[in-house]
């Protein structure tokens, strides 16, 4: 179904997890192109430093997205729109939350369910302590994530 979309959902994660960030109030850590210092540890069977977070590859970081993301969720069997919400769920707040989400939904198609799990992202997020500081850039990836998701469904809005 999707397999074609990855890339498509790719571009648009890396839209928003682009450099390097080790924002204190960041309970991801040392973060770079959306992979934290806990995922690379855990690739690279060793504690990772920030210096390897530094220097990480995007060849790396796709490599990484596909296996422990897109192929986590099933990227490949969702619907055009659902696979891109999903996976840049999944890459925001991890697989559990996104496959969660997409039980909770999977007697939803298309932009049924792509509205559904906007609506559960945006909730979430603004049950988070850090809401206060990241509510305005999470409000504008959300807003940015759900048009695309319904334009590559061929939804309205």
């Amino acid at each position: 179904m999707a397999a074609r979309n990855f890339d498509a959902c790719l571009n648009f994660v890396f839209q928003y997890e682009g450099g390097y960030v080790n924002d204190p109030r960041d309970p991801g850590g040392p973060t770079n192109r959306g992979i934290t210092i806990a995922t690379l540890s855990h690739e690279l069977r060793r504690q990772a430093t920030i210096a390897d977070v530094k220097a990480l590859s995007r060849e790396t970081a796709v490599a990484i997205f596909r296996k422990k993301y897109w192929n986590a969720i099933g990227g490949d069997t969702l619907q055009p729109g659902v696979d891109l919400l999903a996976f840049d769920i999944c890459v925001n707040s991890g697989p559990g939350r996104a496959l969660g989400w997409l039980a909770q939904t999977s007697h939803m198609l298309g932009g049924d369910r792509i509205r559904a799990l906007d609506s559960l992202r945006r909730s979430f997020w603004k049950s988070l302590r850090t809401w206060a500081v990241y509510g305005k850039g999470w409000s504008r990836r959300e807003d940015a994530a759900f048009a695309l998701a319904l334009k590559l469904h061929g939804a309205k809005s």
